[in-house]
């Protein structure tokens, strides 16, 4: 776990640098608003990377942010196993991910851009596409 606390950076920076860090196989990245010392608004960073590539995300950090140090541990992660799999609906075949646990699946997830796809094509609303595939 990568961590910073940022309180002097524009918005839009915080995009760029999520799809960045994305884009270079990092296992998650989020923001959580926090307040700093004089009760000053900020964020805090929070990379999950593996330590492998720890020093390539550090160098990230540091060049596209406003921060000039950075917190690191370890975490462990639980994951469920997950498929993709083809969920017929009214409105055709939709690709969703299948998470089991032990095996057992116990829950079924639509990947957002696939949901924004069909809903384009089918001009319905997102959330239709959400319900579809219960």
């Amino acid at each position: 776990m990568l961590e910073t606390n940022i309180d002097d950076m524009k918005g839009e920076i915080y995009s760029y640098l999520t799809e960045k860090l994305l884009g270079v196989g990092v296992l998650d990245v989020y923001m959580t608003p926090i307040m700093m010392k004089k009760t000053r608004p900020a964020n805090m960073l929070s990379v999950i990377c593996k330590d492998k590539d720890r020093e390539k995300i550090e160098e990230i950090i540091f060049k596209e942010t406003t921060t000039f140090g950075i917190r690191s541990y370890e975490v462990d992660r639980s994951i469920l196993e997950r498929k993709m799999e083809v969920k017929k609906t009214m409105y055709g075949d939709i690709l969703v991910k299948g998470g089991y646990y032990k095996g057992e699946k116990i829950k079924t997830s639509l990947e957002y851009e696939e949901g924004k796809k069909i809903a384009i094509k089918n001009k319905i609303p997102l959330k239709d596409v959400y319900e579809a595939i219960k």
